[in-house]
């Protein structure tokens, strides 16, 4: 299968785009006649560089306004169309895209349009030319791809043919199953884009916020679907036009660009197998079954003061590495690790970062399969020497430069807990916490995207809708990612501004990846209640507070009441309830979350963050930590 990418999808100038695009794994580009037109070289230079990249030139577009004009502009538009046809010769490429016309002097007419993509046809012939027509969604007269086939079926012409784009037709909430009745062979091109649903003008929509496939809300599978299943086999390519990436970096953009296509190819063959996909094979998906450890890197008096705030949490050492400086904490299913290395990953992260969760453990059916997925997809396999009696698992670098460890079922695995540390104290039941709920992240709010994508093609994942945390000075926006089974969730964080919590997290702890871990308990009320009894103080949150959750809830005088006592934040959908409480911050703005759901809560009390922030904020002022 040919990928491609339109060089508008990717910042920097044609060179430094090209350089990306081959670099991420593209046979094939599109040239953006913009892109080209600012290159200081002459289209045979152009087109050497390219294919001195190893890169196809699959496309070169836009011609705009073409068909339905009358006389003078209707042979002026002809004109045009032979000098790109010699221009596209000299750059060596055959296939241009005409986008359906938006001429306020268009005329309008299925037949007029044929005819003149039938005269066309003969021209683009004369050099060897394939001409593309596509419906734009805010076409003046044809914004709907049944149209543009209707205007291709009757011109008749064998240079003549289709291009297809999916936010064009998913945008408009055309139905992608009626491309399985086109003819495969006169579909020329497949442009692919993905994007939230927003509710604004369309060519606003498509020119701002257009994103990769499987990043926003459309159908892109089953449109992808229906062109293979009408008989497509020509290449699939990127078009996408986004803010966000034109400020980014190039080589992540190409990246995840490359990684969506074959995540989306993927998803393709296994959802309707009769299809076929010329791709190599790969695992599918698998569903987390927990977070099988988190790592802290830490050292001296900072790993002392880690250790008291576990032990007041109810954990207890019940390991000690055989051959490294790394201790094991341990309450219900939740393993902890201190690493104190002086010279492995550790110890670089915590000359950076400082102490910091810098590698976490998953669980999955198979390690060798998800290792194999994450590779296949661009993945970037992490690996140091190993220490004495030390077993190798499968990992990947994650966010910042962090770690994901895959554990299984295998006996090789299971064992790492007995086989690599020496027993040090029994865990006994601590104050009630059972397990991780979830992870919260923290990154830039231009990585978001790309951490979604990351984690929802690596795994069996599915998106809760963005929303915004409101700070006291900014906002944060907030994805939650949760596994099929529930057993993992995991909430990514985007800071826009280093004032906030989070963002000043960000800054201040360069880049750290974690900023909170939360610990599930069946029953808040007696894990709080142990823990004041083990001297744990909370986040303090205020009387306000509690007077507002009173006026908003019927809640029982009772629960009321120490929901106050222990500073237990609430919030309730109908019969859905949530518990939690707080760490107060520790290492530069980290801190741990204790949460209890009730009847099938599935949110994170996003209602409670603005006054979880505030109180944090409040504690890190009071000891002179700066604002921003």
């Amino acid at each position: 299968m040919k990928t491609s990418i339109a060089t508008v999808s990717v910042p920097g100038n044609l060179r430094e785009k090209l350089e990306a695009i081959a670099a991420a794994g593209f046979s094939g580009v599109e040239i953006f006649e913009q892109d080209f037109i600012v290159d200081d070289g002459s289209p045979a230079d152009v087109g050497r560089m390219i294919r001195d990249h190893g890169l196809e030139i699959t496309l070169f577009q836009p011609f705009r306004d073409f068909e339905g004009l009358p006389d003078p502009l209707r042979a002026k538009a002809f004109e045009r169309a032979q000098r790109k046809f010699e221009l596209m010769q000299e750059l060596g490429t055959d296939l241009v895209l005409f986008c359906s016309s938006v001429h306020p002097a268009n005329l309008g007419g299925i037949d007029r349009a044929a005819d003149d993509f039938a005269a066309l046809g003969e021209i683009a012939a004369e050099h060897g030319i394939r001409v593309g027509y596509e419906a734009l969604a805010w076409g003046r007269h044809v914004n709907d791809h049944r149209d543009a086939w209707e205007i291709v079926r009757r011109a008749d012409h064998p240079n003549i043919g289709l291009i297809l784009d999916s936010f064009h037709t998913l945008g408009r909430g055309i139905d992608p199953d009626t491309i399985r009745r086109i003819p495969g062979d006169k579909i020329f091109f497949v442009q692919l884009a993905d994007a939230p649903r927003i509710e604004m003008d369309l060519l606003y929509w498509s020119r701002h916020f257009r994103n990769m496939p499987g990043e926003g809300d459309l159908d892109v599978l089953a449109f992808t679907q229906a062109v293979m299943a009408a008989g497509y086999r020509g290449p699939i390519s990127l078009e996408i036009f986004n803010d966000q990436f034109r400020g980014g970096s190039a080589k992540s953009v190409a990246r995840d660009g490359y990684r969506s296509l074959l995540n989306l190819m993927d998803d393709v063959r296994r959802a309707e197998p009769t299809i076929s996909v010329d791709i190599a094979d790969f695992p599918a998906r698998g569903d987390v079954q927990g977070v099988a450890f988190i790592e802290f890197a830490s050292r001296g008096e900072e790993a002392r003061a880690l250790e008291a705030l576990l032990r007041g949490l109810g954990f207890a050492q019940v390991g000690q590495h055989i051959s490294k400086a790394l201790t094991l904490w341990q309450q219900g299913d939740i393993r902890i690790l201190i690493n104190e290395e002086t010279a492995d990953l550790a110890a670089s992260i915590f000359l950076t970062h400082g102490t910091s969760i810098y590698d976490i453990g998953l669980s999955v059916g198979s390690a060798a399969d998800t290792a194999a997925r994450a590779k296949a997809l661009g993945g970037k396999p992490f690996a140091q020497a190993l220490s004495q009696g030390q077993i190798e698992i499968p990992a990947i670098r994650g966010l910042g430069g962090s770690v994901l460890h895959f554990l299984d079922g295998s006996q090789a695995l299971s064992d790492v807990w007995t086989a690599e540390f020496k027993p040090v104290e029994q865990a006994d039941q601590g104050v009630g916490l059972t397990r991780i709920d979830h992870v919260a992240q923290t990154m830039t709010y231009d990585e978001m995207l790309s951490w979604s994508l990351f984690y929802t093609s690596l795994f069996d994942m599915k998106k809760a809708a963005m929303v915004d945390v409101t700070d006291p000075d900014g906002l944060v926006r907030s994805q939650a990612l949760e596994g099929k089974s529930d057993a993992f969730r995991i909430t990514l964080n985007g800071a826009e501004s280093h004032r906030t919590f989070t963002g000043s997290f960000l800054a201040d702890r360069f880049g750290a990846p974690v900023q909170h871990v939360a610990f599930a308990t069946d029953d808040i009320f007696a894990t709080a209640e142990n823990l004041a009894k083990d001297g744990f103080v909370p986040l303090p949150m205020t009387e306000n507070y509690y007077a507002d959750l009173e006026s908003r809830f019927d809640i029982p005088t009772q629960t009321l009441a120490d929901l106050r006592r222990y500073n237990i934040l609430y919030d309730r959908y109908e019969v859905e309830e949530f518990f939690q409480l707080y760490s107060k911050p520790f290492a530069g703005g980290m801190f741990f979350e204790i949460l209890e759901r009730k009847n099938g809560y599935i949110g994170y009390g996003a209602p409670n963050a603005p006054f979880r922030i505030a109180a944090q904020k409040r504690l890190l002022r009071a000891k002179g930590v700066p604002r921003g």
